[in-house]
């Protein structure tokens, strides 16, 4: 049920607002507006403002919206309203009208990423676990329990980092964008960073997977290497885990993290799924006791792994992450800009083949992370929000005929030759545009549930 509640009001809000922003603009340039629709299909709620040629409707479908304005090429227009028709406005006016609805949903999301700078949100300590054995970050010289303070990409591109989720994002950025980074280790009261440099450029990387983080070596953020809670009938449990039980050692191997044991039981099991025997060296109420534990195999996406059935790692620690009025606000459009490049950066090499078309995401997707964020509270719902928000002004100024940026085009094409295009090409490009759009719809429903079944 949350999912379902977090994906409607989600859907309603960004949709809303997009039209929101079309209705607003329309009454600004003069234009009367005869419909202003959340949802399509059958009207369940229908209401109009005394005074408002306006009618305001809720429909049965809420996969979209619409804004309906008096137009020529619709429906006959009375000689005394034909100045409030759209199609005798001036080109910038109906350029506006159209920019609107993207302009909006991006204006929303600065909102809401300013909402949380200013709120404050928990986050990990950017302090690093142990990096994945072999990886970029192990070979870098990285051994777990450093203090990221700064990140720099390219001359003159340094950056504070505030947690961990701010250096994961800075991270996911560089490698999509094919870019080198340094890290600047130590504490600001430690004197001079110790500099780790993590030539991302090699990586080559089509997609910010699991798979892109473990080649980096840099998954998650230190925790002590803690035993949480124990399912009943785990191999932790059979085992004689306790919660609270602290790893010391694996199999003679020192275990300096959570990340670190979690990497060895997933490493347990044989190449055919068969499993292997730990000896697992714990500290429990100042007893070191000694166990055999026998991780369970599990298969995901063709890979064998091992599992306890124990939440394995303590929370790391946490920071408070907040920011004043301005800095809040400039942070906040910063971030916005930075989803929005980093989105077109995505698509645009989704469309020439260096990205994999699994980035694209449809609406099964969007309703788990709706629900997903929501369970985890307020603050990541609203993220969640801004992020969506983003994509959508973005996917709607891309220039597809059916979508506010193919009107932009037509706009474009209309102020440098003088002329509107030609009806006859208008249908050709609104056929084209639906065909496109269809294609890409279906790529993410098959994303969405390939996603799902595994």
């Amino acid at each position: 049920m949350t999912t379902v509640i977090a994906f409607v009001v989600a859907l309603g809000l960004l949709i809303a607002i997009h039209e929101y922003g079309h209705y607003r603009m329309a009454l600004a340039c003069g234009v009367k507006v005869l419909r202003f629709s959340i949802g399509f299909g059958k009207p369940l709620f229908t209401w109009r403002r005394p005074g408002s040629p306006t009618e305001f409707v809720i429909g049965a479908l809420p996969l979209g919206g619409y804004v309906r304005m008096l137009d020529e090429r619709e429906a006959p227009v009375d000689a005394a309203e034909r100045h409030l028709a759209f199609n005798t406005q001036p080109l910038r006016s109906r350029a506006a009208i159209v920019a609107a609805g993207p302009l909006a949903n991006l204006a929303l999301a600065v909102l809401l990423y300013a909402l949380v700078n200013w709120w404050g949100v928990q986050e990990p300590e950017p302090v690093l676990a142990k990096p994945v054995a072999g990886s970029m970050a192990e070979r870098a010289g990285l051994t777990g329990g450093e203090w990221v303070g700064r990140i720099s990409a390219g001359e003159g591109d340094d950056v504070e980092v505030r947690s961990f989720e701010d250096l994961r994002w800075r991270l996911t950025q560089a490698a999509l964008y094919g870019e080198d980074i340094v890290l600047s280790l130590g504490r600001p009261e430690q004197g001079v960073p110790r500099q780790v440099r993590l030539p991302l450029s090699g990586l080559d990387v089509k997609e910010a997977d699991a798979t892109m983080y473990q080649r980096i070596g840099i998954v998650a953020p230190w925790s002590a290497p803690e035993i949480g809670q124990v399912m009943a009938d785990g191999a932790a449990s059979r085992a004689g885990l306790q919660p609270g039980d602290i790893v010391r050692r694996v199999n003679g191997q020192r275990i300096s993290d959570g990340q670190q044991l979690r990497q060895l039981i997933r490493e347990s099991v044989g190449t055919e799924g068969q499993p292997v025997s730990q000896r697992w060296e714990v500290l429990r109420a100042g007893q070191v006791l000694t166990l055999d534990v026998t991780p369970m195999p599990e298969q995901r996406d063709g890979t064998w792994g091992g599992r306890v059935g124990a939440y394995v790692g303590a929370m790391p620690a946490m920071i408070t992450v907040q920011h004043g009025p301005w800095d809040g606000l400039a942070r906040a459009v910063d971030r916005t800009w930075e989803v929005s490049w980093l989105t077109l950066k995505m698509m645009g090499r989704m469309l020439i083949g260096e990205a994999s078309i699994k980035n694209i995401s449809g609406p099964l997707t969007i309703a788990e992370y709706a629900g997903k964020s929501a369970s985890m509270g307020l603050t990541q719902y609203v993220v969640f929000l801004a992020l969506i928000s983003v994509s959508l002004g973005v996917l709607n100024l891309l220039p597809l005929p059916v979508l506010d940026g193919g009107h932009l085009m037509y706009y474009l094409w209309e102020g440098l030759t003088g002329r509107a295009v030609s009806d006859v090409w208008l249908d050709r490009l609104q056929r084209g545009g639906v065909a496109i759009l269809m294609a890409l719809m279906a790529v993410a429903l098959f994303n969405d549930v390939a996603r799902l079944a595994g």
